[in-house]
């Protein structure tokens, strides 16, 4: 690759989908190119994930601003990045982390990281005349449409109802291709909202865009989604339309390791066979962060269990970093990582990340955050790294739409992409 040389790097306080402060950062290349991104930002967050910084000023959006943040990368990180030649995206983000010298980005801010990494990302990929999904793209690795999973009901951290499951999807696994996949994501989650407007339930939407019932167990909910599937016109299977589960478990166990579902008090053990019943039950495919972060032989138990028969997939546990990931693996922990930018703090960590799991047989799932902007980075990324699965929320809101527009446009342009979930 031939040198690149940063010329101007700014950034600014803006709004993300749920109305926090985030970071937007623009970057300058000798030459003209330019590169934009809006930073994500998630409300359930795991323990060893980047830090944000924040500005901690309780007189000024409660402690939640980025001006601090903002002002590391237009002093901090400018000054350590322009004014030399950078040879590619993984020297750039070798030079934030060195700058920032902690492990968890505490010092420059894992916002501030990985928005001036998306950012270079997007500029030189300009500069090469390249779509950003082209550029990503590892050489070993075939860019792939992936599948989209559709948030249809919001629970946990991300609604005010009572559901203790953060999110239940719908996953398109059968459709022809991106189009018909998001069609029917698009008229089930139509046919979803008729069906509880109809029965008297509250439509109103959580922070992902899925709808927020006052439904309060997992069967009611899944039963609710059999039939709008089936309602809509669409067959409800593990190879057709399949069912996901975002449980986030760590938020609904109590410091004496118990866990509670919809009032009841269940051990380890009795919410994996709460898991093992539902998906007996219902299409259920994939289920994500089944067990708490920090319940080590909870999520043995889990995979043990259910490993051969659901993808188990590790957020909190595994927080898109490389060398959790690896202690995972070696523990026989999941069988597949979510995988977000922002919890790496940089994009070449990301995809290291997600190397390594290709490498060692674990599927990967490229995510949105709860909090989110008009960037539409991880649908690209997501395509230029084959893993065959996206977790954009729903098919409503702009910040949400966005993603599933682009990996439309993706998919017009380039149809020898194949559509469909990646081999491990």
């Amino acid at each position: 690759m031939c040198a690149f040389h940063i010329i101007d790097l700014g950034a600014m306080q803006i709004l993300d989908s749920r109305g926090r402060p985030t970071l937007s950062v623009t970057v300058t290349l000798a030459g003209g190119a330019t590169g934009w991104a809006g930073v994500p930002s998630g409300a359930s967050t795991g323990a060893r994930e980047a830090v944000e910084l924040r500005d901690g000023d309780s007189g000024r959006y409660a402690g939640a601003g980025v001006t601090r943040a903002a002002a590391r990368i237009t002093g901090t990180i400018f000054h350590r990045l322009k004014g030399r030649p950078w040879y590619s995206l993984a020297d750039v983000d070798q030079a934030l982390i060195e700058l920032d010298g902690t492990p968890d980005k505490s010092r420059l801010g894992g916002n501030a990281t990985v928005g001036v990494s998306m950012a270079v990302a997007r500029a030189v990929a300009a500069a090469h005349g390249q779509q950003l999904w082209e550029f990503l793209s590892p050489s070993t690795v075939r860019p792939r449409m992936p599948v989209p999973h559709f948030n249809m009901v919001s629970g946990g951290m991300h609604a005010s109802n009572q559901l203790d499951f953060q999110e239940f999807m719908i996953a398109p696994i059968g459709a022809p291709s991106m189009a018909e996949a998001v069609r029917a994501g698009v008229e089930i989650y139509a046919v979803l909202r008729a069906n509880l407007a109809a029965a008297g339930r509250p439509t109103g939407q959580g922070d992902d865009g899925g709808f927020a019932p006052d439904f309060t167990r997992p069967r009611e909910v899944l039963t609710a989604l059999m039939r709008a599937i089936d309602d809509a016109g669409y067959t409800a299977a593990r190879d057709q339309v399949a069912i996901a589960l975002d449980p986030a478990a760590t938020r609904f166990r109590d410091a004496d390791g118990a866990y509670r579902v919809a009032g009841e008090r269940l051990s380890g053990p009795e919410l994996i066979e709460l898991y093992a019943d539902l998906a007996a039950d219902f299409p259920i495919w994939s289920i994500e962060d089944g067990m708490a972060e920090d319940d080590a032989d909870g999520w043995r138990r889990l995979t043990e269990r259910l490993g051969e028969r659901l993808q188990l997939v590790g957020d909190d546990v595994f927080c898109t970093n490389p060398a959790v990931i690896e202690q995972g693996i070696a523990g026989a922990v999941a069988n597949a990582a979510l995988i977000k930018v922002n919890q790496a703090g940089t994009v070449t960590e990301t995809l290291q990340a997600m190397d390594l799991c290709r490498k060692h047989g674990y599927a990967r799932m490229v995510s949105h955050r709860s909090g989110e902007t008009v960037d539409d980075f991880i649908a690209e990324l997501a395509v230029a790294t084959g893993c065959g699965q996206f977790k954009g929320g729903a098919p409503a809101r702009g910040e949400r739409v966005i993603k599933y527009n682009r990996l439309m446009h993706i998919a017009a342009q380039r149809p020898d992409l194949p559509y469909g979930l990646a081999d491990r």
